[in-house]
């Protein structure tokens, strides 16, 4: 019986964020329920739903230096809680995008924030999971949320578009990771990373099975976070789905995918390294050159901005390539600081967006630093950070993942990294360029004055610039939290 008890106590402990985020879920339907009843309390579910990614990353931060496992399905470590905390991150500056934005776009507003807060269980469990099985399952758990948030705008025939692509594409690539897993268990008999590592240490494993297997998975993952060539569901999606939405799908599915991966290639595939390490390099250079190069000729900012988060995802991807915790952490650090600089740039977008259009064309940001400075200034921060241009923390990122690539002898991948930032030069300094040096167009939309006045809007802006420029002075403090053990 005691053994019973400690095996519960175990269990709860790994799991012990998502559980608590699970009762905020229950709260905000709850309260959505009865919405007609008291209206009063749909102006709170926004606040609650924020309490519970607080709570949630109070509760994330308990589990640091544990190192729990729960039968090999699942563990809360150092890892876990790096990879928590991005996509906490991602979920809360969303929600504050969405507070005054949503309304807008669908009265429905309990089922939202439930959902919203459903994707972000199933993210923050996918940097736990180490089982094939779990994986699917924490998969499944955000991607079907997202696939209903990204169509909730139903007056929009451009939502619905998004929603059904990115429906049909998602279930298409889950197929190949299913497909990947299985063969993977034929040839090793087992579906837990410990296992999957031991039996190919003792060459147990089945070649004709397990390559096959791991390239399907590597398709599956290629699709969640944008690779080239399984990109190309991103700018019809990005574009289409409410900015919110798109703001934090593009910092929290990169996490959770990458996260996911990065367990698998550390935990489970140590010994299949050096051909992992080619292919990973060759989709990096494939996603960095076409990402940036796409991103050129874009007048749409959601567009040109999804185009550089398939540019981003082969800067990710570079950590990957050596196999190492220490560059794996390199990755995730990336993403943490990819949360910040995205998701703000993704507020100060929507502030120029007009009504019912869910997009931004960037001649809008002509005359910007005149009419609204503050906001420009932020976006300007924004935009030097993407590029990668010191001291903002976007240049420590890059620079981490560069080192650990050059450290592992792959000198070559970040050269063409460095190349292709300074293709992104060109189109994030446009933005720049329209805001300081262009004039304000004889008629700017009315919407715009308007959204200046939403408090969380500005709320949501000032912590994202104000985060990348305290984690580009002080990047020591943050690197150490996204460890794999």
């Amino acid at each position: 019986m005691p053994e019973i008890s400690n095996l519960t106590e175990i269990a709860i402990a790994v799991i012990r964020p998502e559980l608590f985020l699970t009762l905020f879920v229950l709260i905000v339907m709850t309260i959505d329920m009865f919405e007609d009843e008291r209206p009063e309390g749909r102006a709170l579910i926004p606040w609650i739903s924020l309490a519970g990614i607080v709570v949630a990353a109070l509760m994330s931060m308990l589990a640091w230096d544990s190192n729990i496992s729960f039968q090999g399905a699942a563990a809360a470590d150092n890892f876990s809680v790096g990879v928590s905390l991005v996509v906490l991150t991602a979920a809360g500056l969303s929600i504050l995008l969405s507070k005054e934005y949503m309304p807008q776009v669908n009265q429905q507003t309990g089922e939202y924030y439930a959902l919203l807060l459903l994707c972000t269980i199933g993210m923050m469990l996918m940097g736990k999971v180490t089982d094939l099985i779990t994986v699917f399952l924490a998969l499944e758990i955000f991607s079907i949320a997202l696939y209903i948030l990204c169509g909730l705008n139903r007056s929009n025939p451009r939502s619905t578009e998004s929603a059904m692509k990115y429906f049909l594409l998602g279930a298409f690539a889950s197929s190949f990771f299913v497909y990947g897993a299985a063969l993977i268990y034929g040839a090793v008999g087992t579906t837990q990373y410990s296992g999957i590592a031991a039996m190919i240490s003792l060459g147990e494993a089945e070649p004709a099975l397990l390559i096959p297997g791991v390239a399907l998975l590597l398709v599956g993952f290629g699709f969640k976070v944008s690779l080239v060539p399984f990109h190309m569901w991103t700018p019809d999606v990005y574009q289409g789905a409410p900015t919110p939405i798109t703001a934090f799908m593009s910092v929290g599915t990169k996490a959770a995918a990458f996260a996911a991966f990065i367990r698998i290639v550390v935990m489970a595939l140590p010994t299949q390294q050096p051909i992992l390490s080619w292919a990973l390099a060759g989709l990096a250079v494939l996603t960095m050159v076409l990402g940036n190069f796409a991103a050129l000729n874009q007048l749409s900012m959601k567009r040109m901005l999804a185009y550089s988060s398939i540019a981003h995802a082969g800067y990710v991807l570079v950590g990957l390539v050596p196999g190492t915790a220490e560059s794996a952490s390199h990755a995730m650090f990336y993403l943490f600081v990819y949360a910040f600089m995205n998701i703000g740039a993704f507020a100060v977008v929507i502030m120029l967006e007009s009504k019912g259009e869910q997009d931004a064309s960037q001649n809008r940001f002509a005359g910007l630093a005149k009419r609204q400075p503050l906001m420009a200034a932020a976006m300007a921060i924004f935009m030097f950070s993407l590029t990668g241009i010191p001291p903002m923390a976007g240049f420590w990122g890059k620079y981490f993942l560069f080192k650990g690539a050059v450290q592992a002898g792959w000198i070559l991948l970040p050269i063409i990294g460095l190349l292709t930032s300074a293709v992104s030069l060109v189109y994030y300094m446009r933005v720049v360029k329209a805001m300081y040096m262009e004039e304000t167009p004889l008629l700017v939309d009315a919407s715009e004055s308007e959204r200046m006045l939403w408090p969380s809007l500005g709320v949501g802006v000032a912590i994202a610039a104000v985060a990348v420029v305290l984690i580009g002075i002080f990047p020591g403090m943050w690197t150490g939290w996204f460890f794999i053990q």
